[in-house]
């Protein structure tokens, strides 16, 4: 139950209310945000709220199960604060939010109705959509690690100790050529063989994007032309000339631990587990299913 101060109790009890929405958002580079449906500047805990920033709060939702209570603020990108570029960056996934009811003329008069952390953002031409999720999403995640066949570690973390700095897994490039808007032919990259760099990471270090990753969906050398296809399209418009480093990427089967990595020692999935076609599989005169080892 939330603990409301005298104050703020006596304002409520009084009929006539002052009262206006505050959140407060802190984005996981640190930046701190605040914004109000008010039409004047708010300021309690250090923040200031800025007025009229387009955002409109929908019904608080809670209940007194685990499931993942929401919130939707809705509004336009009329802030400075609040770019369409950061939003499909992902700078504001998975940002803190705290939401306030605060009595405008006191903001000493307050209460935390909630805390939880932006979900799903959706946007239009003019409006976006940010999903505000309670704590309880965090109950959600998965914890420990997945018995599967395939390998459950990040290529290159301290689980895998693969050294993706090493010349062997990384590569520098400039874009030659482009296809389309994430599809590129790219030279410095001559001496790495075809699909090198497939499921890897592309780092750019010049151009609109620089400072940004993206996700390599396929590398292919054919006739000594090497083409780059990204997962997703981004953001900022690739440009001829942009220049970007390159990492290796796993498909996280055993064999490719072995062949590409030579560090099957550190794989981390389970390849000698039976397949759903052992499970269903029936018995025959061949032996084949008699239960021995496999």
């Amino acid at each position: 139950m939330k603990q409301i101060d005298g104050g703020l109790a006596d304002h409520l009890a009084s009929g006539a209310t002052t009262l206006a929405w505050c959140w407060r958002v802190t984005r996981i580079d640190g930046e701190v945000f605040g914004f109000t449906d008010h039409d004047q500047p708010l300021v309690f805990d250090g923040t200031t709220f800025e007025p009229e920033s387009g955002l409109i709060a929908s019904e608080v939702r809670a209940g007194s199960d685990l499931s993942v209570d929401a919130q939707d603020a809705e509004g336009v990108l009329n802030s400075d604060r609040i770019t369409e570029t950061d939003i499909l960056d992902g700078r504001w996934d998975n940002a803190e939010v705290e939401v306030w009811r605060v009595n405008w003329q006191d903001p000493s008069q307050r209460v935390l109705l909630r805390r939880g952390a932006i979900g799903q953002v959706r946007r239009g031409r003019m409006i976006f959509v940010a999903e505000v999720r309670s704590m309880a999403h965090v109950l959600q995640q998965t914890v420990g690690r997945i018995y599967q066949a395939t390998c459950d570690a990040e290529l290159g973390d301290s689980r895998c100790k693969v050294n993706l700095e090493s010349s062997t897994f990384k590569g520098t490039g400039s874009v030659a050529a482009l296809q389309r808007s994430r599809a590129f032919t790219a030279s410095g990259l001559d001496s790495f063989d075809d699909g090198w760099f497939s499921l890897g990471t592309v780092e750019w270090t010049s151009g609109a994007n620089s400072g940004r990753r993206a996700e390599v969906l396929l590398h292919s050398k054919i006739a000594g032309v090497v083409t780059i296809i990204l997962l997703e399209e981004p953001v900022r418009a690739i440009e001829e000339g942009d220049d970007f480093i390159i990492r290796a990427g796993c498909d996280k089967r055993v064999a490719t631990c072995r062949t590409k990595f030579d560090n099957v020692v550190n794989f981390r999935g389970f390849p000698h587990i039976p397949g759903q076609d052992v499970v269903i599989r029936y018995a025959t005169k061949d032996k084949s299913n008699t239960g021995q080892v496999l």
